[in-house]
């Protein structure tokens, strides 16, 4: 490799990361950002084109980021909220694919009907990374939040399925409908048992490792692995992924508290650097998506199609969203129960604005071979390219940027919901501080030799520390009348200390008088204290 090659290859994740970096200070949405930055530089004199390998992205990128997201979501709201996930995630993709193929078929001349199901396979599954990141912080309900992040987990695999039928039926493989069925169901069940049978080894062992640089490396092969075996037979890779890092997330607090602490920084600057790569990647794009288009096509009819489909794309989110929770209410009062409650008018327009597509759709869309069977072009392909990227960026940004506006307009936040997550964390602190004092005097009455008493008077004030601080939430933090509560002031003097701490640690490090090393372990147990009393 020339050292020119290699500067522009390292200059892709360092743009990355100072734009995403620029985005997250200014409270913009990155995948966004990350996107329009990408098209500038796809503009500037003397950056080459960089082509995005769709065997690369769905390797490399989609693995970890699909972990990521399952090894954080909750099983049990997942499952809670499972026939709305189904419905979006294999319903709703499929209906857009016959929404937009058949649009596309009627609006492009000569465009064939299995090429035009591509496209709208393509464009069909959201991403909801950006989505999922505005929703959480601005506060929307769990039960919705929870919609988006199970939708965006699995209907990449419907997808993907679909794709491969529409392009089979494209290069004249002679498949059908009921071939496209039974390939979906049998990817999709090989790819549970795949995602199944590789959690519960990867935990028990992982509980018994108990080197927690040995575990985390361990399970950052997790997704590689369950996508490349799941794939190896045939099967969906995406649901094997999804699949197992479901279960080792739901297992995961049973990990030693070392384990614990890595993995959640492990993970976040992980997803963080591929998130941001991967984003500037797709506005990347754009030169050599417009470079292949064929002179037959102008420019006027090409800004139609891509109007219109994005248009449809949206149209068709909110009207299958709409007519499938009017009945499914209609079917929950018929048969006198429902799944979690029915969803407010604003909550369903959250759900339905929240279809920004992304890398998937144009890593697919890279991936349709270049020629049929019989070594004739494939249908439209430069065309499908350039339509799927218009799409990805039309959503990224009309959608995108009025999401969060959208949200406070709609007034759809959790703030109850907030309240009694805080007045059970309360509870649950209460219960387990009450159970550690328990504990304390079972152990004092079995000692035969008692400990110092400030130990134990220490031990003490620590449970009723946390006990108290817990409840004090309820208030923000302050006490009545707006005086600072005991357990801010802790925290702030406590930080104080720290500070002063780390100050001597430093300077006398400084002045030779303790070793590196030495300042390396007593850092790291302030670090430690200081990272429980930055507890939000």
């Amino acid at each position: 490799m020339k050292a020119t090659e290699a500067l522009w290859l390292l200059a892709v994740p360092v743009s990355a990361l100072m734009v995403a970096a620029f985005a997250r200070r200014v409270g913009l949405s990155s995948p966004l950002v990350l996107v329009i930055g990408g098209l500038v530089l796809s503009f500037l004199p003397g950056v080459p084109h960089v082509e995005l390998d769709p065997h690369l992205v769905l390797f490399f990128f989609l693995p970890p980021l699909l972990f990521s997201a399952a090894w954080e979501s909750s099983t049990i709201n997942l499952r809670r909220n499972s026939s709305s996930i189904v419905l979006l995630s294999v319903g709703l993709v499929l209906v857009t694919t016959l929404v937009i193929g058949y649009a596309a078929h009627l609006m492009v001349p000569g465009l064939p009907l299995p090429a035009a199901f591509a496209l709208g396979a393509i464009v069909a599954p959201p991403d909801a990374v950006a989505a999922v990141s505005v929703a959480r912080r601005l506060g929307l309900p769990r039960r919705t939040v929870t919609i988006l992040v199970g939708e965006s987990l699995f209907n990449d695999a419907t997808a993907l399925t679909a794709l491969r039928v529409a392009v089979a039926a494209a290069v004249g493989a002679g498949f059908t409908l009921l071939d496209g069925v039974r390939e979906f169901l049998m990817a999709a069940v090989l790819g549970t048992v795949v995602g199944l049978a590789l959690g519960p080894p990867l935990h028990w062992l992982r509980t018994r490792l108990r080197d927690p640089l040995v575990e985390k490396a361990m399970v950052l092969a997790a997704p590689f692995a369950a996508y490349l075996i799941a794939e190896a037979a045939q099967s969906s890779g995406v649901i094997a992924v999804v699949v197992s890092g479901l279960y080792l997330g739901h297992r995961f607090p049973e990990a030693p508290a070392a384990t614990r602490l890595i993995g959640r920084a492990f993970w976040k600057v992980l997803i963080f650097v591929l998130e941001s790569v991967v984003f500037l990647l797709i506005g990347l794009q754009l030169p050599l998506v417009v470079q292949g288009l064929s002179p037959r096509y102008e420019w006027t009819s090409l800004a139609v199609w891509a109007s219109a489909i994005f248009g449809l794309v949206v149209l068709a989110r909110f009207v299958y969203v709409f007519a499938v929770t009017s009945l499914r209410l209609r079917v929950a009062r018929v048969m006198g129960r429902g799944e979690s409650g029915p969803v407010p008018v604003g909550g369903r327009v959250v759900v339905a604005w929240a279809g920004m597509r992304g890398v998937v759709s144009l890593a697919a869309a890279f991936a349709i071979p270049f020629t049929d069977e019989a070594g004739r072009p494939f249908p439209a392909r430069e065309l499908i390219l350039f339509l799927t990227f218009t799409t990805v960026l039309a959503t990224l940004l009309v959608q995108g940027l009025t999401f969060p506006a959208l949200i406070r307009r709609l007034g759809v936040g959790s703030d109850r919901e907030q309240y009694s997550d805080t007045v059970s964390e309360a509870g649950a602190q209460h219960a387990a501080a009450n159970a550690a004092l328990r504990r304390l005097d079972e152990l004092l009455a079995e000692e035969e030799e008692q400990p110092d008493q400030a130990v134990v008077e220490r031990l003490r004030q620590l449970a009723e520390h946390r006990q108290r601080s817990a409840w004090e939430q309820l208030g923000g933090g302050t006490a009545m009348g707006g005086m600072e509560t005991p357990s801010s002031a802790y925290r702030r003097l406590r930080r104080e200390m720290l500070a002063a701490e780390r100050g001597v640690f430093i300077e006398m490090r400084d002045q030779r008088r303790i070793d590196d090393e030495v300042l390396e372990r007593v850092l790291h147990e302030l670090d430690l204290e200081e990272a429980a009393l930055n507890r939000p």
